[in-house]
């Protein structure tokens, strides 16, 4: 509830900044590793913007895969939240690069003519 609290709000500033009526759609980029559920993210979306401009709009998330860089070998992979060994040489010295957004992506307003 919290992530869609915080998403809503700055939603709601960046429509009213924009002249808008009405949000008609929330794109998110979301990372695997912050564990956030799709479905819960949605549920939360719906209730907590009735009564908002948000209301009624459409919440589109984007999940992204976790991708990393292993030091010793220099190589670039995608994993799951599990497994951060580097398929190439097998270490475990990798970085994320990858996997914890989230963020607004767009939004998508009604403005009045």
């Amino acid at each position: 509830m919290g992530i869609i609290s915080g998403v809503i709000d700055s939603t709601l500033v960046a429509a009213r900044d924009a002249g808008a009526d009405k949000v008609t759609a929330v794109n998110l980029r979301v990372g695997e590793m912050t564990e956030a559920i799709e479905d819960a993210l949605q549920f939360a979306f719906e209730a907590l913007s009735e009564g908002t401009m948000c209301e009624g709009a459409q919440l589109v998330i984007e999940m992204v895969k976790p991708r990393s860089l292993c030091f010793e070998c220099a190589n670039e992979f995608e994993h799951d939240r599990f497994h951060r060994a580097c398929p190439e040489c097998g270490s475990y010295e990798t970085v994320l690069l990858s996997g914890r957004e989230l963020e607004i992506a767009s939004i998508e307003v009604d403005i009045p003519e």
